[in-house]
């Protein structure tokens, strides 16, 4: 990972080619105002235990975009109630939720904000403690509401229960779902689609040799174990027509040996764009335990710049990204198209309305009620 990190540090910006963090950026149908967007996040917040997002959900997402962020994801939201990570997240596998979103997406477009929709399915991760508010950790057992896990192969997540291998019936209800959250989403009135193959989850779980240990056609070669996250994809754009964009969040490594690589990442992104998807957002890791990760600002900026040089596809970068310089520097330098930021946004919501301060760019969206809070012209 160090030669990997080293060969691919950001060149230079070249001056006649810059590209600001406020400029602008067009996806299919939808143009986003600026390149500085908001990660999803758990929250683990539904109390109701229904998927239904809540007041927590409209404050939180509300906030970064009164606060000038471009994108706003939400959390991974579950396609159906087996594939939550736990009973406290959000949903959009039924009408409640549906219109629950809704509201939410209704006032992140008067803020002026794009929103977006993380579609997700936790497979073996699936049916655990929440990561706040209890301090039990892992599986919750069937007799404190718990439910069987889902996963390519009958192979835990280190410390979590067994879960039941996918059989074929079951990866068809798999993709119908991601298809029928995307046509809920639409109706929710969300802008852009994500589809989570990243950080363990279900999607992640079928592209990792280490995770994937079947022995039909979704299993073995590289091909084979894209096929899920391929077939995902094709019904996804099938159900969304052409003019909504589809992200697809990637870890571009399990930091493993033997595990999952940022060249499989690469091709797998190139062929996921063919098959219909748009944009890449490039994490890292969650996977497997006990592998070490080369925590450092920007320390995943490396890996987006590989995906984007090798697959030629736009992406964008995310991880300990913090501050205004590092962002725009990011962008202008060319590694990355955006940039996510997520425990920044928790910090300071309004953190886009102080980067454009600092970096000198003129915002036409300021909230009316906060011109008083603008900063006077040095």
């Amino acid at each position: 990972m160090s030669d990997i990190r080293a060969a691919l540090s950001p060149a230079a910006p070249d001056s006649a080619q810059t590209v600001s963090l406020f400029d602008p950026i067009s996806l299919r149908g939808v143009t986003i105002r600026n390149r500085l967007w908001v990660a999803p996040m758990c929250q683990y917040s539904v109390d109701g235990r229904d998927g239904v997002p809540t007041d927590w959900h409209l404050v939180h997402l509300g906030s970064m975009a009164a606060g000038g962020a471009g994108l706003i994801v939400t959390e991974a939201s579950a396609v159906s109630p087996e594939g939550r990570i736990t009973d406290r997240d959000t949903g959009i596998w039924n009408d409640a939720q549906t219109s629950a979103w809704a509201r939410i997406v209704d006032y992140l477009h008067r803020q002026g904000a794009t929103a977006g929709i993380q579609l997700a399915h936790a497979g073996r991760k699936a049916s655990t403690w929440p990561a706040w508010g209890t301090p039990e950790r892992g599986s919750v057992p069937a007799d404190q509401g718990g439910w069987p896990a889902l996963a390519p192969s009958a192979v835990p997540f280190p410390g979590y229960a067994e879960p039941v291998a996918l059989d074929a019936a079951g990866i068809d209800t798999v993709v119908a779902d991601f298809a029928a959250a995307a046509r809920r989403a639409l109706t929710a009135g969300f802008d852009v689609l994500e589809l989570h193959a990243a950080h363990g989850y279900l999607l992640h779980q079928f592209l990792s040799p280490l995770s994937n240990l079947r022995t039909d056609e979704f299993g073995g070669s590289l091909e084979n174990r894209a096929r899920l996250l391929l077939r995902v994809v094709e019904a996804v754009r099938a159900e969304v027509g052409e003019s909504v964009p589809l992200l697809v969040r990637f870890s571009a490594t399990d930091y493993a040996v033997d595990g999952w690589t940022v060249d499989e990442t690469a091709v797998v992104a190139g062929w996921a764009a063919r098959a219909g998807a748009d944009f890449f957002d490039v994490s890292s890791g969650g996977n497997v335990t006990g592998v070490q990760i080369p925590l450092a600002p920007g320390y995943q900026v490396p890996l987006a710049r590989f995906v984007k040089d090798h697959a030629a596809v736009p992406v964008n970068a995310v991880g300990l990204i913090t501050t205004a310089g590092q962002a725009n520097d990011i962008i202008a330098s060319g590694a990355a198209d955006a940039v996510m930021l997520g425990r920044e946004f928790l910090r300071d919501p309004h953190f886009a309305l102080r980067a454009a301060h600092e970096l000198g760019a003129h915002l036409d969206y300021w909230p009316g009620p906060y011109l008083r809070a603008t900063w006077p012209e040095a």
